[in-house]
């Protein structure tokens, strides 16, 4: 098997992790929400507070376009800025209580997609499916110099036990 074969690990986790997130981007279109506005607010929503570099630094992209989409989404109601009571120059983010609202509706879709997408396997397969890719993320997050458990992605939720399958 090589390369170019469609059953390659490389490509598999690649085709599984893009086809997730287009399941879950159709699902939460109706909430309003672009992948950038849903990545922000699952950001914001464990990490209520972080500075426009730090957001800019969570979602990968440099600090003007962190900015820009700070900016637009402060104008639609989902993100307030807050003077940092130590340093002026800094202004925190924080997510409105509709954002709140809609964060806890979109959590609810994360979670019927994994359960959904993981429909094929019987729960023992489900377990063993997440400690297998939980200790390749560990390998992966200490090849890179990440902390343990200090998030690089976003994450749709594990599945729930599958008890009924």
């Amino acid at each position: 098997m090589g390369p170019e074969d469609d059953g390659y690990i490389g490509y598999v986790l690649s085709d599984v992790a893009r086809l997730m997130r287009t399941v879950f981007d159709r699902r939460v279109r109706g909430l309003g929400l672009t992948r950038a506005q849903w990545l922000v607010l699952s950001r914001l929503y464990r990490r209520p507070g972080a500075s426009q570099t730090e957001l800019a630094d969570m979602l990968e992209v440099d600090r003007a376009s962190a900015g820009r989409m700070i900016d637009r989404m402060e104008k639609g109601g989902w993100v307030e800025r807050r003077a940092d009571d130590g340093d002026r120059r800094v202004r925190r983010l924080y997510l409105t209580a509709e954002a709140r609202r809609v964060h806890t509706r979109m959590w609810a879709i994360a979670e019927a997609t994994v359960d959904d997408a993981l429909v094929p396997l019987s729960a023992a397969e489900r377990a063993q499916f997440t400690g297998l890719a939980a200790r390749v993320k560990e390998r992966l997050q200490s090849m890179a110099g990440v902390e343990t458990g200090e998030a690089t992605a976003v994450a749709l939720p594990r599945a729930r036990s599958a008890t009924a399958s």
